[in-house]
């Protein structure tokens, strides 16, 4: 069942009067894309973000999000969301500047009917709204069409989140609440400024880098690790993930110049860093609830290494270990593995690593050739052999 996503961008950060919580400076981008980006996630198929003035910043977060097909809409006025909202299905609404966990929203989005995520009243839930004696809302409700639009025929200027947040209590909905463990390690929190959103991104950082998306061979075993390290650090100092993937492709394409002038140790060092930084760009775009690309633009660091590789040898064995290499490195990219492990996927990462340990040990290239060919066809072999039916 689909649902619509409903954020607020009207309440101004604690830093400047001028400034608005919404835009506030968190994983890479503004707290309302991030948000809008985790409702997507959990399945929300329209996003409506209430502000009372569109600003640059949304202006510019809201392009962001249609260029990754998130479609999304700017409401000023209750009118146009009266007009514009779905009459058939629930509604996830999110707190201004709540920063919650992603599986608290992928379980209001299972659930069926209105449910509230709520918090035992203490001194770390003291930012929250207080809802009776005992709780607080935690940020995030989901509300049915009945619930909605019931409270739009009589909210005149009041402030919606809160409102139907209320209604929801009157009429008893479920609670789900929240443990306060997530309160304090930062998983559920609301922030006023931007001090207190680069503390909370350090823990939602961290937390995420211990996940993410499997790869096969020295990928998966080493440049994964490396990544998942430097990801969060790079991620709070701003640096885009669009760069990191630009440096990857210059060094890549400057590796080819020392192995054209016979310096092929010097040239996969290279190759290697480049192949690195692709997958440090990865981990940021994942840190940022993007889908890092699968498209042509993800396999041109891979490109510059495979060519690389053939160049080196110069030898028939080297371009058709090449051509493998490119085919597996497809299936990897594109989860189309079957059952195989992770140790059981030859890479190009791999490739150039034991062909410039073969160097480094002064025995050449070409019995670690027919190694890595040997390695490239029993690895096509074990994707084709367990792949699930």
């Amino acid at each position: 069942m689909t649902f619509a996503a409903i954020l607020s961008a009207s309440r101004a950060s604690g830093d400047s009067p001028a400034g608005l919580r919404a835009t506030l400076h968190f994983a890479g981008q503004t707290l309302v894309e991030y948000q809008a980006r985790q409702a997507a996630r959990a399945g929300a198929d329209r996003i409506f973000i209430l502000v009372n003035v569109i600003t640059p910043a949304i202006s510019q977060a809201v392009d962001r999000l249609g260029a990754d097909g998130i479609a999304v809409a700017l409401v000023r006025d209750m009118v146009a969301l009266v007009r514009d909202m779905p009459r058939d299905a629930d509604s996830l609404l999110v707190a201004d500047g709540a920063i919650i966990s992603q599986s608290h929203f992928d379980a209001l989005a299972g659930a069926e009917g209105d449910a509230l995520l709520v918090t035992d009243d203490s001194r770390a839930s003291a930012p929250f709204e207080r809802i009776d004696a005992g709780q607080r809302w935690a940020g995030l409700a989901r509300v049915s069409p009945d619930l909605l639009f019931g409270t739009l025929d009589m909210i005149g200027d009041w402030d919606l989140a809160l409102t139907l947040v209320r209604g929801a209590v009157q009429q008893g909905v479920r609670r789900t609440t929240v443990p306060q463990d997530d309160l304090l390690e930062g998983r559920v929190a609301l922030v006023e400024g931007q001090p207190q959103a680069d503390l909370v991104a350090q823990s939602v950082l961290s937390m995420t880098s211990r996940s993410g998306r499997t790869r096969g061979g020295v990928e998966h075993y080493l440049f994964g690790p490396v990544a998942r390290l430097l990801g969060p650090a790079l991620m709070r100092s701003q640096v885009p993930a669009l760069q990191v993937r630009i440096a990857s492709m210059m060094i890549g394409a400057i590796a080819l110049v020392p192995i054209e002038l016979d310096w092929p140790i010097i040239g996969f060092c290279l190759l290697l860093f480049a192949l690195l930084l692709s997958e440090v760009s990865d981990r940021l775009d994942e840190l940022a609830l993007r889908t890092p690309p699968s498209g042509w633009i993800a396999f041109i660091t891979p490109f510059f290494a495979l060519l690389g590789l053939a160049i080196a040898s110069g030898s028939i064995t080297a371009t058709y270990l090449a051509l493998m290499l490119a085919i597996l490195l497809l299936a990897d990219r594109w989860r189309r593995t079957g059952g195989a492990r992770a140790w059981m996927i030859f890479t190009p990462g791999t490739a150039l690593l034991l062909l410039l340990l073969a160097m480094l040990l002064g025995e050449g290239m070409s019995w670690m050739l027919d190694i890595a060919m040997i390695c490239a066809i029993g690895s096509m072999g074990a994707i084709i052999l367990l792949k699930r039916g």
